[in-house]
C-alpha cells in the first residue's frame, strides 16, 4: 500500500494522504470519508435484510412471498441533520409494502431530536443551529432551517415536560421545601425544590401562571402529594414571603408547616424605606438580632429596633414588623453554623431560577404557557445534573432532630 505524507506549507495547504490510491484530505475529507463508508455498510445491511426477505436475486423461487421493488428516497439522521440516501424497497406477494427491520431502527428521529436539544441548551439558538454541526460535503443538510429545529426542540422537550410532571416523589423524604416563582415573558413559573435528609436538592414541581397566587400554589403542591410527597410530617417551608403562597402553605399543610421567611427579601424590604445614609447601621442591627441565640433575645432587639424607626420612617418600622416571628423560625429550631445560613434564605433556588433564565435567555417570543413549562421543565433537568449538596448538609441531623420534635409535640398532632 502506497504511502504519502504533504505536511501544510506556509500557505495553509491542505495535508494528504494517499491509501490505496484514494486521495484524502487528512483536515476536510477523514470526516467524509467515515461517512461515506458509514452509509456504505448501512445499505450493504439493507441489502442483506432484503435477500433474506427475497431470496437470491434472479433466482426462480417457487415459494417467494416478497419481491424487490426498486429504491425509494429515505432520510437517515448523520450528525445533527437529515441526508437523503437511497432506500431498498421490499413488496409482499399481495403488493404491500414491508419494512425493512434495520431501517427502522436507523431512521429514527430521537438521535437528531436529542442533538438539536443538546445544543439549545448549551446556547445555540435555532437561527444558527446549522452552523454549530460539522459540515459534510456532498451531503445535501435537511431539517437544519430555523423552523425544523424548533419542531424537534418542541417534540424532544414535551417528552421531557411529560417526564418531569410523572415522576414518583414516594422513596424520598424532604424535610425541607423551598418554593419561588420566576417570569419567562408573560408567563409566571411556580417552581417547588425539596433537600432530602443528606442535604441533597431535588426539583420536585412546577406550575405555570400569571402571578404567585394562592390557587396556582395549590395545584404545585397537590400535583407533588399525588405523585407521593407526605404531608403529615413537620418541614420546613423556606419562602420570599408572598401571601398567597403562604396562604397555599397553610391551606395545604396545616401546622406541619414550619415557615421561614427569606432574610434576604426581608432585609431589602426594610431598607428600601430608609434613606441611604442609615441602610448600613440598620443593616448591622438586623443582623445582630438575627444572629442572637434564642428566638426571644432576637425578638427582643428586632422590636427595640422597630420602635426606634416608627417616628422618622414608619415605613421601614412596618416592614420590619411584618412577618417578624417568621424570620425567627430557623432560630426556634435551634439550628446553627452554616446550615442556618443556608437555610435563612431562598438562595438555593434563586440561583436555580437564574439558570433556567440563562438557558432560555435565546428565546425572543414566548408562544403560551405550554412553551415556558417546556421550556423550565427541561432547563431544570438539566440544571439539576450539576446540583451540589446544600452547604451545611453534615448539620442536617440537627435539624431532622428539631422536626422531630416538633412532629411530637401537642400543636401537630392534635393530642
Amino acid at each position: 500500500m502506497k504511502k504519502r505524507d504533504e505536511r501544510a506549507d506556509n500557505n495553509g495547504a491542505a495535508r494528504w494522504l494517499d491509501i490505496g490510491g484514494i486521495l484524502v484530505d487528512i483536515r476536510k475529507g477523514l470526516r467524509e470519508l467515515m461517512v461515506t463508508v458509514g452509509l456504505a455498510a448501512v445499505m450493504e445491511l439493507l441489502e442483506v435484510e432484503r435477500t433474506a426477505l427475497c431470496g437470491p436475486r434472479s433466482k426462480l423461487q417457487q415459494e417467494r412471498k416478497a419481491s424487490r421493488y426498486g429504491y425509494d428516497t429515505g432520510k437517515l439522521v448523520v450528525g445533527g441533520r437529515k441526508i437523503s440516501v437511497r432506500k431498498p424497497r421490499v413488496r409482499s406477494s399481495g403488493g404491500k409494502e414491508i419494512p425493512l427491520p434495520a431501517w427502522q431502527e436507523l431512521s429514527d428521529e430521537d438521535p437528531l431530536r436529542s442533538r438539536v436539544m443538546e445544543q439549545i441548551l448549551v446556547g445555540v439558538s435555532t437561527r444558527n443551529y446549522v452552523r454549530s454541526l460539522e459540515p459534510l460535503e456532498e451531503q445535501p443538510a435537511e431539517s437544519v432551517s430555523r423552523s425544523s429545529v424548533s419542531r424537534h426542540f418542541a417534540i424532544a422537550t414535551e417528552r421531557k415536560l411529560q417526564e418531569f410532571l410523572s415522576r414518583s416523589l414516594e422513596r424520598v423524604d424532604f424535610p425541607v421545601l423551598m418554593v419561588d416563582g420566576t417570569r419567562m415573558g408573560d408567563h409566571v413559573l411556580v417552581v417547588l425544590l425539596g433537600i432530602d435528609a443528606t442535604g441533597r436538592k431535588h426539583v420536585l414541581g412546577l406550575r405555570e401562571g400569571s402571578t404567585e397566587n394562592e390557587e396556582v400554589c395549590k395545584s404545585l403542591f397537590s400535583d407533588c402529594i399525588a405523585r407521593g410527597l407526605k404531608v403529615e410530617r413537620a418541614r420546613l417551608f423556606v419562602i420570599d414571603g408572598g401571601k398567597g403562597l403562604r396562604k397555599a402553605i397553610r391551606s395545604v399543610f396545616g401546622n406541619w408547616a414550619l415557615i421561614q421567611r427569606c432574610r434576604v427579601h426581608k432585609m431589602r424590604n426594610i431598607t428600601e424605606h430608609l434613606p441611604q445614609s442609615k441602610r448600613s447601621w440598620v443593616k448591622a442591627a438586623v443582623a445582630k438580632a438575627w444572629s442572637a441565640g434564642s428566638v426571644a433575645a432576637a425578638r427582643r432587639e428586632l422590636k427595640s429596633l422597630a420602635h426606634q424607626l416608627k417616628g422618622a420612617h414608619p415605613g421601614a418600622a412596618s416592614s420590619l414588623e411584618e412577618g417578624l416571628e417568621e424570620t425567627l423560625t430557623i432560630i426556634s429550631l435551634g439550628v446553627s453554623g452554616t446550615l442556618r445560613d443556608s437555610l435563612c434564605s431562598t438562595n438555593p433556588i434563586e440561583n436555580l431560577n437564574g439558570s433556567m433564565k440563562k438557558i432560555a435567555r435565546n428565546v425572543k417570543r414566548w408562544r403560551g404557557g405550554s412553551m415556558a413549562m417546556r421550556w423550565a421543565a427541561t432547563t431544570l433537568l438539566e440544571s439539576q445534573k450539576s446540583f451540589r449538596r446544600l452547604r451545611g448538609c453534615r448539620q442536617m441531623p440537627e435539624l431532622l432532630a428539631a422536626l422531630d420534635k416538633v412532629a411530637a409535640s401537642s400543636s401537630i398532632t392534635g393530642r
